[in-house]
Parts: C-alpha cells; sequence; structure tokens
C-alpha cells in the first residue's frame, strides 16, 4: 500500500479523466479532452463528434487498376449464365453429386465442374472474381452429366449421362 501511495496515478490520454469517488454526478467530457491512441497531432485534431478516429485503407494493384479500365469489356464477356446459377444453387442442396456441364462458347467446347454451389472451368482458366460468370451468356449448354461427388478425375461414378439442359431443367423445377 505504500508503494501505491508513493508512485503518482498515471492518467492515459485516451480514458476520460478519473472522477473522484466522492461526487455522484456524471462528468460529461468534451470532445478536446478526447484524444486518438494513435497518430500525430494533425490526426488528433480530426475528430468526430464521438472521440473516434477512424481510417480506412484500401491496397491497390496494377492489375485491379486495369481491369477497371477494361470493365465494360469484361461484363460484355463474364455476363452473367443463368443456366449455371441454376445449376450451382441444385448442386449446393443436393450436396452428394458433382454436374459435368460441356457448353460450346463461340464454336469452342468448355467443360465446367460444378459442386457445392461453386462452379469451376475444368477446359481454360477459370477468373478468380466469383462474382464473374464461368460461362458467358451466349453459351450453348450441350450436355451435363451427373457424378458422384465428390468429383474425382481419375475415377468418375457417372449417375446420368448426356442429359439435356431441358431435361435437366425439369429436375430443377420438381426440386422447388
Amino acid at each position: 500500500m505504500l508503494i501505491r501511495a508513493a508512485v503518482p496515478q498515471v492518467h492515459h490520454p485516451w480514458l476520460p479523466p478519473p472522477i473522484a469517488p466522492a461526487l455522484a454526478v456524471v462528468q460529461k467530457v468534451p470532445p478536446a479532452a478526447i484524444s486518438c491512441r494513435l497518430g500525430t497531432p494533425q490526426l488528433r485534431s480530426l475528430k468526430t463528434s464521438h472521440g473516434l478516429c477512424k481510417a480506412r485503407r484500401r491496397v491497390r494493384y496494377e492489375e485491379e487498376e486495369e481491369e477497371e479500365e477494361n470493365d465494360d469489356e469484361d461484363t460484355a464477356e463474364h455476363a452473367q449464365n443463368s443456366e449455371i446459377s441454376l445449376m450451382e444453387a441444385y448442386s449446393e442442396a443436393v450436396r452428394d453429386v458433382a454436374l459435368v456441364v460441356r457448353a460450346t462458347v463461340d464454336g469452342e467446347e468448355e467443360t465446367v465442374l460444378v459442386f457445392k454451389g461453386f462452379s469451376s472451368c475444368l477446359s481454360s482458366r477459370t477468373s478468380y472474381d466469383p462474382s464473374k460468370s464461368v460461362l458467358p451468356a451466349r453459351a450453348v449448354i450441350e450436355c451435363i452429366d451427373v457424378v458422384r461427388g465428390p468429383f474425382d478425375p481419375s475415377n468418375v461414378e457417372y449417375l446420368e449421362k448426356d442429359l439435356t439442359w431441358e431435361a435437366f431443367k425439369t429436375r430443377l423445377q420438381t426440386n422447388n
């Protein structure tokens, strides 16, 4: 107890000033008395009405800037494909199957795997952005194979093979 009495109480600038125990009235602390935990005097002068200092950072990369410039081209290239969205919803509901979709885009054949609500292109590069569709809206779905999930390319177990989009669409309507 003697040591505590000998050492003066340290006041931390981010805490409100101490209130004497004899006072029962709550004191209102002016915003000027509250300072930021970190920062320069310039930041301390930029207080909000609550006395909080907030900063928001965003890391920008050159690729991101280039993508923003080519955003119009990307939206035309990767317009949302409603068929793939429906198959993603189906695979999320029926978790033990995977769908192998073969489609044609501008005369080229694409193979897409849909499993547990996610789709990935097996025959070409898949975009890292999940908001972009794997297949563009102009893609024509040729056939759908239903395989046992999870998908193992070395041991594919087909449950149904070469379903047309129309036949698969009836399955979607019966599940809803």
